[in-house]
């Protein structure tokens, strides 16, 4: 049983009212779990839950009966380089089928955008043109590649290859199982898989290793005509070198849903390039409810691991 009124402590979201917007949604969805603000705490050793996305360096502390870590978004990045986190405290991502499918719903618009040259009929219906490209139409002449194998991943390439395109899959290790369908790529396999992708889907998390991953080097071993779409986390991708394989032509287009700083500036110069599609971080917005109903019963699994044997 949880205990009444387990204590989590919220912090805020890029200015957005986190405790505002899901206060009624726990109230709603998990009566149990009392969601509060950093200045409602009195004592903070009562807090059981955290519940943040970027918090700040002293977020953590004090929080001595801490039981688990969620994050309000897909990634936990901000989460773990936080100073004051405590190690031994699970965090755990948001994993779940809805927003699985609103990944691989994105993954697939920007695919089918690229691959069916759609940017350049937006332009021609701006000049009354007509013409068309008529050959090599078919999803069969497309391999996608999709970088990062894990719970997205795993929904975007089953939702392209429900489309016709053959797909390929990179991870550090082998999944388990692996995906029907799926060619698989791992740990020194990148290069062999990067030269097989004419379209990339990143979905990579942010680490050491994945930061500036996307750099002229890694470009220029996808093969010429290929699109980037860009799923993953900002700080991955070197913009310089994107643009200049674009002009180059080694690239045809990009899709760019993530970036290092965000809001991303009015004059950062991706803004305008005729080859890259923006959009403003909405590859998957997560459902409070689905949110909510994944931290209640996370909590539930903890608190029976908790409780003494009888």
């Amino acid at each position: 049983m949880i205990e009444p009124k387990m204590i989590g402590l919220v912090t805020t979201l890029g200015g957005i009212d986190l405790a505002g917007h899901y206060r009624p949604v726990f109230a709603q969805h998990a009566p149990e779990l009392e969601l509060r603000t950093p200045d409602e705490v009195d004592d903070r050793g009562a807090v059981r839950f955290v519940f943040t996305f970027r918090p700040a360096d002293d977020a953590f502390d004090g929080l001595t009966g801490l039981r688990a870590i969620f994050s309000a978004g897909a990634g936990t990045d901000a989460i773990m380089a936080c100073p004051s986190r405590p190690a031994h405290v699970p965090v755990f991502r948001v994993e779940d089928a809805d927003q699985a499918l609103q990944m691989a719903g994105y993954a697939a618009f920007h695919v089918h955008w690229h691959h069916r040259n759609m940017a350049r009929y937006v332009v021609q219906q701006q000049r009354g043109e007509w013409s068309r490209v008529v050959k090599g139409l078919s999803p069969t002449y497309r391999l996608v590649g999709v970088l990062g194998f894990g719970h997205m991943g795993r929904a975007i390439a089953r939702g392209l290859m429900a489309l016709g395109y053959p797909v390929a899959g990179y991870s550090r290790r082998p999944p388990e199982p692996p995906e029907p369908g799926v060619e698989h790529f791992q740990g020194d396999g990148l290069d062999a898989f990067l030269a097989r992708a004419d379209m990339l889907v990143n979905v990579l998390p942010l680490t050491e290793n994945t930061r500036g991953l996307i750099d002229a080097g890694f470009l220029g071993r996808l093969p010429a005509g290929a699109a980037l779409i860009h799923m993953g986390r900002g700080g991955q991708v070197d913009e310089a070198a994107l643009i200049a394989a674009l002009d180059s032509g080694h690239l045809s287009g990009a899709s760019l849903d993530v970036f290092e700083i965000e809001p991303l500036p009015p004059d950062d110069p991706v803004w305008r390039h005729p080859k890259i599609l923006v959009t403003p971080h909405v590859a998957s917005i997560p459902e409070p409810a689905f949110v909510v109903r994944a931290i209640r019963q996370r909590m539930r699994q903890i608190a029976g691991q908790d409780a003494p044997a009888g």
